[in-house]
């Protein structure tokens, strides 16, 4: 696929798409799309091997997100490498619009999975990694996983299953923004030693700054030979890149409109 020179700065372009997508659609989650906006960005140009004219190539990576409700992260990165046009993002989370406001693979091109219910991207991310290690094949699945989910049983079922098969060919990211959809992780339910629990369960476990688009493209390219699945936390900020959204539980639900869309998009494009 085209890869681009500097993931900053389609990250920052990916931003204003969910931005505008947002806001024209009167739909959420906006916190949540933008705290993995810097990993799909280096996901995309450095570890995925996917060519978006032909995204149904037999051969190409896997990519899914477990965390469905960041849909308009990944449906504007996909527009940004050029699966389908950028104007059929503003028909976002509209009436008969095929961008729905979680993650659907219909008509979509690029997206291999719909997602909502929150748990099941894993297990399906390791049904496909062991299909693919049953037929001897080099591709790659990953999976992009929110901290709030891990809640969830299914989760670590899938997590145990992959070690125990050892599915080398696998990538489990996590967005650990620390924050669900009503409160912080921490009083909600929590999850550490995070880490120390995907390494107990079997996996390769790595921990990195998910804004730090050089520790992330470094990373990804060590991890494409390693000997387990691998697990990598990415500890991210909800609503980065927007001052007033970040680390706010408030923009896991709430549209930017008026005033503070002017503004968010205003310090966004100043950046």
């Amino acid at each position: 696929m085209n890869k681009v020179k500097d993931t900053a700065i389609l990250a920052k372009e990916i931003r204003l798409d969910i931005l505008r997508m947002v806001n024209l659609g009167s739909s959420a989650h906006v916190g949540s799309a933008f705290s993995c906006t810097d990993i799909l960005a280096c996901l995309y140009n450095t570890f995925l091997k996917i060519d978006p004219a032909h995204p149904e190539d037999p051969e190409r990576d896997i990519f899914i997100l477990s965390k469905g409700h960041a849909g308009a992260a990944v449906y504007a990165t996909l527009a940004n490498f050029g699966f389908f046009s950028k104007e059929i993002l503003d028909n976002h989370y509209k009436d008969n619009s095929d961008l729905s406001g979680h993650v659907s693979h219909k008509n979509i091109p690029g997206v291999e999975f719909s997602t909502g219910s929150l748990g099941h991207g894993l297990p399906v991310a390791v049904g496909v990694a062991l299909g693919m290690k049953k037929k001897s094949s080099n591709r790659k699945v990953c999976v992009l996983l929110s901290d709030g989910e891990c809640d969830e049983g299914s989760v670590w079922e899938g997590a145990m299953f992959a070690a125990h098969h050892e599915l080398t060919n696998l990538l489990c990211v996590i967005d650990y923004n620390k924050i669900q959809s009503l409160d912080t992780v921490e009083n909600t339910l929590k999850l550490e030693p995070f880490a120390a629990k995907w390494t107990a369960f079997g996996w390769n476990v790595i921990e990195v700054n998910g804004h730090d688009h050089g520790e992330l493209i470094q990373v990804l390219q060590s991890i494409r030979t390693a000997k387990r699945p691998t697990c990598l936390i990415a500890h991210t900020t909800k609503g980065k890149g927007v001052s007033f959204m970040e680390n706010s539980v408030l923009w896991h639900y709430r549209t930017p409109v008026d005033e503070e869309f002017e503004n968010a998009i205003q310090e966004r494009e100043s950046e």
